[in-house]
């Protein structure tokens, strides 16, 4: 009885491995976009990440931060959902996650390198760390060329981390018949 009771203590110990404080430290690991959360889970939701679904999804991003100093806004939501997936299985090769900047608006300028976005605004580019960050994770992240040519910002300023496009409008529609789905 004495051996039942200890080999019965001894598998809920196995059992209950993935709980507490290790779950913790597991579920850290599965993010994808360090410094960046998954979305919290919530007992009873319906959809979830799917890890036999193939996601491909390009983020259309022409947001303009509140401030001039501040990350653009969709970068940590694009990180939080890059999170999401990895949190729930999504293998790399069901991740196909394109960011798309566009516009002719000072926004696009969170594409330069950070030696030629201090010399146009005497500060750091606050974007540098998520966009690597993204991009060490699979995220694909271009520009758009016609965007670039009406900000006067020459190839060579652009971060390495960003590929250059011919025309967003030709990349987004590209995308979109290949079966992405655009979100922004």
């Amino acid at each position: 009885m004495k051996i039942a009771a200890l080999g019965l203590m001894a598998l809920l110990v196995v059992v209950s491995g993935p709980f507490g404080p290790a779950a913790n430290a597991a579920s850290d690991k599965l993010l994808l976009v360090p410094g960046y959360e998954a979305a919290r889970d919530l007992p009873g939701a319906r959809e979830l990440p799917d890890p036999k679904t193939d996601y491909k999804v390009v983020f259309a991003d022409g947001q303009d931060a509140k401030n001039p100093g501040d990350v653009n806004p969709m970068l940590p939501t694009i990180a939080t959902y890059v999170n999401t997936l990895g949190k729930y299985g999504v293998p790399a090769e069901h991740r196909h996650i394109v960011i798309m900047f566009h516009q002719r608006t000072p926004d696009i300028d969170i594409v330069m390198t950070n030696e030629a976005y201090k010399e146009r605004y005497n500060r750091d580019n606050p974007n540098i760390a998520i966009i690597h960050a993204l991009k060490q994770a699979g995220v694909d992240i271009r520009v758009c060329g016609q965007g670039l040519i009406g900000r006067k910002i020459d190839a060579n300023q652009v971060n390495p981390d960003v590929q250059i496009d011919l025309w967003a409008m030709t990349t987004l529609v590209n995308l979109q018949l290949k079966g992405y789905v655009r979100v922004g």
